[in-house]
């Protein structure tokens, strides 16, 4: 199976060693896109005025330029570390065992704006930008160009099912074919059983997802066998055939709350 995950806007800094494009995944793919959007990204950067305004960077944040302008060798990180923020805390990777997070390398690909496509295991420098920048030298939107470098993924092919646990920005930079995968929504029944959608923590609960599959070593081939694990491990799961979603119900509350992590149990 390929889970299919947004990046943040937040980096962990540091990393050892140099960046080798040539190592992420889809390098037969993407390389060219890759190029012309780090090429973009680093002629913009280095005009501090201008890249402020393009990647909307405030006064306290404008030190991440430098990232950009250092990309070969600022050192790197696999992408599953780079990246923080609420997802990326859910899924709590450091406190994963080897063979949760070898699972996680061989099964989760994340969305960048800058590289596209990549593993988790990939090892990525920080950089700041974001699905919805523009890059003035790039002569076409981020979504434009990477939208049709991923058309030479063969999505499908061999994964099993695909889960998309990207947000639509960042969907959109790689669009999965029709039958190709399953958009993951995520609600959450409150305490009087009624059911809604969940905005800035269904951040949370992709997280805590993704935690389980990796977990469970899971592998499915096909969403019924989702669905019995689901069931098993004490998950709302509900399928939408015709729109090719899946939605997720869950409890999970504002982080720190009690139910701000399922017991890892099941």
């Amino acid at each position: 199976m390929l889970i299919l995950l947004p990046p943040s806007e937040t980096k962990r800094p540091g990393g050892s060693g140099a960046f080798d494009p040539a190592r992420l995944r889809f390098a037969a793919e993407l390389s060219e896109g890759r190029t012309r959007v780090r090429q973009a990204l680093e002629a913009l950067s280095g005009d501090e005025a201008a890249a402020a305004k393009a990647l909307k960077l405030g006064v306290k944040n404008r030190g991440e330029l430098a990232h950009n302008l250092r990309l070969g060798d600022s050192g790197v990180l696999p992408a599953i570390e780079r990246y923080t923020g609420v997802l990326y805390d859910a899924l709590d990777v450091a406190s994963l065992d080897a063979a949760a997070r070898d699972w996680l390398d061989a099964h989760v690909a994340v969305q960048s704006a800058l590289f596209g496509t990549i593993g988790a295991g990939d090892e990525i420098p920080a950089y700041r930008l974001s699905a919805s920048s523009r890059l003035p030298e790039l002569g076409a939107p981020l979504k434009r160009v990477w939208s049709a470098a991923h058309t030479a993924i063969p999505w499908a092919e061999g994964r099993g099912i695909v889960l998309d646990l990207r947000s639509k920005d960042y969907a959109a930079l790689a669009p999965l074919p029709a039958g190709a995968g399953w958009f993951v929504n995520v609600a959450q029944r409150s305490a009087d059983g009624r059911v809604r959608a969940l905005n800035h923590f269904n951040k949370a609960a992709k997280g805590d997802l993704v935690r389980r599959l990796a977990q469970a070593q899971a592998e499915f081939c096909d969403v019924d066998a989702l669905l019995a694990w689901g069931a098993a491990a004490g998950l709302e799961l509900h399928v939408d055939p015709d729109a090719e979603a899946i939605t997720l119900v869950t409890e999970l509350g504002a982080p720190g709350d009690a139910t701000s992590r399922p017991s890892d149990a099941g």
